[in-house]
């Protein structure tokens, strides 16, 4: 049995590295300007920066603000929301099969969602919790000029 299943392993292995990226034959993936390697395409490294520095707050994640389609990055939104923070750029790499492995590469980090603040790799969902629950986040916003409702929030309930 295990030696079946590393003959299976190994022409799969075989089959994906002919095939290349996306599963297109090597030949066509090598020859292409608009892969994640490089080139001018949307998960180009030039095309990623370019995204990353748009605005001060950028989201790469599944869906959209609107209707997120994972729960990572629908916690995402509702962070950025609970903080108030609604102006910020959102990319859903489910539109784009180049720009969700671009962005990976970009950054070096292999999950989705991802945040950049001021053109800086934050983390994803886990990472951005952490920082809303020990109040880094307030700060890294404070940084950028945003004000957190978090703050105003605290300063009502003080009042009462």
């Amino acid at each position: 049995m295990r030696a079946a299943v590393r003959t299976g392993w190994r022409i799969g292995a075989a089959a994906a590295a002919l095939r290349g990226r996306a599963g297109r034959p090597l030949s066509q993936a090598a020859g292409e300007s608009g892969g994640a390697e490089g080139g001018g395409g949307s998960g180009s490294r030039e095309a990623v920066e370019r995204l990353v520095r748009e605005h001060p707050v950028v989201v790469f994640m599944k869906g959209s603000p609107a209707q997120p389609l994972c729960g990572f990055s629908n916690a995402v939104v509702q962070i950025l929301r609970l903080h108030g923070v609604e102006d910020y750029r959102a990319h859903d790499v489910l539109q784009d099969p180049d720009l969700r492995q671009g962005i990976k590469n970009y950054s070096n980090w292999p999950t989705i969602p991802q945040v950049y603040l001021n053109g800086e790799f934050v983390g994803g969902c886990d990472i951005l919790l952490q920082m809303h629950q020990n109040g880094d986040l307030v700060e890294e916003l404070k940084k950028l000029g945003i004000r957190s409702a978090l703050l105003d929030a605290e300063k009502d309930q003080e009042k009462k």
